[in-house]
């Protein structure tokens, strides 16, 4: 059945709703802004979710990503302060935050951004040493971002991160700094170990002082206590020969025969004990000593009963006593 006049009206009618409705009705996502432009002119911009605008009027100029994005920098040669040629490549990360500003102030925004990365980076590479630029990577980094930051502030995007992937010297370069770094430990440990000789030495020479100054306090400590028990000795045989003194001048006889017991007992002992000695003859009667002891005994008797003691009584039958006699024989040189 053919179409009438009034039904391809409707069907026209109809597609140009649609059409005007999509024109009209735009919905943006999120991270994203839209420019919006009024016959070729910057008017505005739509924020992510529903927006209207004036059909065959107004149009969408520039879909900008608000999202951060990435920039892969790549790899180049750089000349260092030092005449080393390195080469060194990186990443930066940006963020628009004027949609606007990115879409009209600058032609191809992220290729304007790659080429101000690379010629800051060896600008700044090429101003330092290839030792500092080897250790320096966040300096570096750092001095790029600030450079770079401030030159695209006029694009409306911000500079979030710029980062060194690699940084490649030549190969003979990176022996040469394998041999001085190992020269250079080399050195360390010889350092360290001279050092650590020179305080075992330090610390061996404080134990000998200690253990000296120990050593002398212990032997004046010793000598101290000998002159101490020297010093009691000759007071107790100073009292002994007063009490013996007193005795005798009071006419006591046991007195005079403990005395005269002690000092014939020392005489006997250094009598055989000495040294150019070996063979001693004494003919003595073993009754003597004990007579000499029992005066002895009698003595203490007479202190603890608080009596006189007896007068020493010659045994009946017998002869008094004679005082012993002995000889002595140096020992022959072949004995």
């Amino acid at each position: 059945m053919p179409l009438t006049g009034p039904a391809i009206v409707v069907i026209v009618l109809l597609v140009l709703a649609v059409i005007v409705l999509v024109s009209t009705v735009k919905i943006v996502p999120q991270g994203y802004n839209y420019t919006i432009e009024n016959f070729g002119r910057y008017t505005r911009t739509l924020t992510p979710g529903l927006n209207l605008i004036l059909p065959f009027v107004e149009r969408v100029g520039h879909r900008m990503n608000m999202m951060e994005q990435v920039l892969d920098v790549p790899t180049q040669e750089v000349i260092t302060r030092d005449n080393a040629s390195v080469a060194a490549d990186g990443v930066a990360f940006y963020q628009i935050l004027d949609a606007a500003a990115a879409a009209y102030e600058v032609a191809g925004l992220q290729n304007a951004i790659l080429n101000l990365v690379m010629t800051n980076l060896r600008s700044v590479m090429g101003s330092m040493d290839l030792d500092d630029l080897l250790s320096n990577r966040d300096a570096i980094s750092e001095r790029i971002l600030r450079v770079v930051d401030q030159a695209a502030h006029s694009w409306g995007i911000k500079i979030t991160r710029i980062e060194l992937k690699d940084i490649a010297p030549p190969r003979d370069l990176v022996d040469a700094m394998g041999r001085q770094m190992k020269a250079e430990r080399e050195k360390r440990a010889e350092v360290l170990e001279a050092e650590g000789k020179r305080n075992a030495s330090i610390l061996r020479a404080e134990g000998e002082k200690q253990a000296q100054i120990l050593a002398a306090e212990g032997r004046r400590e010793a000598a101290f206590r000998e002159a101490e028990a020297r010093e009691r000795l000759a007071e107790a045989e100073a009292t002994a020969t007063r009490l013996v003194s007193e005795a005798i001048a009071a006419g006591d006889v046991q007195a005079i025969n403990y005395f005269v017991a002690q000092k014939y007992t020392e005489a006997l002992a250094k009598i055989a004990s000495a040294n150019n000695q070996r063979v001693v003859l004494m003919p003595l009667e073993a009754s003597s000593l004990i007579g000499a002891i029992g005066g002895i005994a009698e003595i203490a008797k007479a202190s603890f009963q608080g009596g006189e003691p007896s007068p020493a009584a010659p045994t009946p039958g017998k002869p008094p006593r004679r005082a012993p006699v002995f000889t002595t024989r140096p020992a022959d040189d072949d004995a």
